[in-house]
Formats: C-alpha cells, structure tokens, sequence
C-alpha cells in the first residue's frame, strides 16, 4: 500500500508485538489499545500507581487478561508507545477494528484513566479530545464518555 511505502521511507510502521499471550497470540488491536491508553497516562507526565491500578483493571475486565498478562500486554504496549512517532499507527488499527460502540467504551476507560488520579491536567484533556477525534468520535460521544467515566469514578 502507498500509505506502508510512504512509512518504510521514514522508519515508521505499523504496531509490532513480539510477546505471546496464554494462547499464543497477542491481538494487536488490544495492544494499540493499551498503547494509547498508557500514553493518555503518562500525558501528566507521571504514571500513577492509581492509572496504573485502574489501567490494569481495565484490562482485565475488558480484555479478559489475568492480572500477569495485563502487566505483560502493559509492558508490550509501552514499547511500542515508546517507538512510535504519533498516535496515528494505534488509532488506525482501532478505527478499522472497532465499531463505534467499542470506541465509546474506550473513551469512556480513557477517561476513566484521566480521573483515576483525581485531578485532569491540561494535557490529558487535550490528548482525550485528539485521540477521540482520530477514532471519529463526535464530541457529544466523548461529553457522554466523560459523564459515564466520571459517574464510575464517584
């Protein structure tokens, strides 16, 4: 595809995993999914032991994960944060994966993960706004998210 040639120019790919999962295989749908909700975490600049608390358990509640392979798929998913550029990789597979209340229930964790602190900063705010938007979701969903997350929360 024109799109992977343009990325292989400028040493961009897709996600990669290399690590299996109990069955095998990592899904890597699971895996942009952690990524970009690690770097909603880290958009403070610090990783709470409360995001973190929280993050893992979304992933066993929403993947399925026991504790061990959520802490896997989180050290998986920081490697790749770690080496992409931009979020566009993730949001891509998630957009072509998901339907759109699959998205609703990630925005809602993503800020689920803003609030497990109990303070939004700026950031964080914003990168849920711009991550929702490259998942087209429309700003009414993420309001609703918001609301959903925030009634979780309390």
């Amino acid at each position: 595809m024109l799109i992977d040639s343009i990325r292989s120019l400028f040493g961009q790919s897709q996600p990669t995993v290399e690590t299996p999962r109990v069955d095998g295989a990592v899904d890597p749908v699971h895996v942009a999914a952690c990524a970009l909700l690690l770097e909603i975490a880290h958009a403070d600049g610090e990783f709470s032991e409360a995001e973190r608390a929280h993050l893992e358990q979304v992933l066993a509640r929403h993947f399925e994960l026991p504790a061990e392979h959520g802490k896997q798929l989180i050290e998986m998913a920081e490697r790749e944060r770690r080496k992409a550029i931009d979020h566009f990789g993730f949001t891509t597979l998630i957009k072509s994966k998901y339907d759109i209340g699959q998205k609703m229930v990630l925005a809602e964790v993503m800020w689920g993960l803003v609030l497990a602190d109990g303070k939004i900063a700026e950031h964080e705010h914003y990168l849920t706004r711009k991550i929702a938007n490259l998942l087209d979701l429309e700003p009414g969903y993420l309001s609703a998210a918001k609301a959903a997350a925030a009634k979780g929360s309390a």
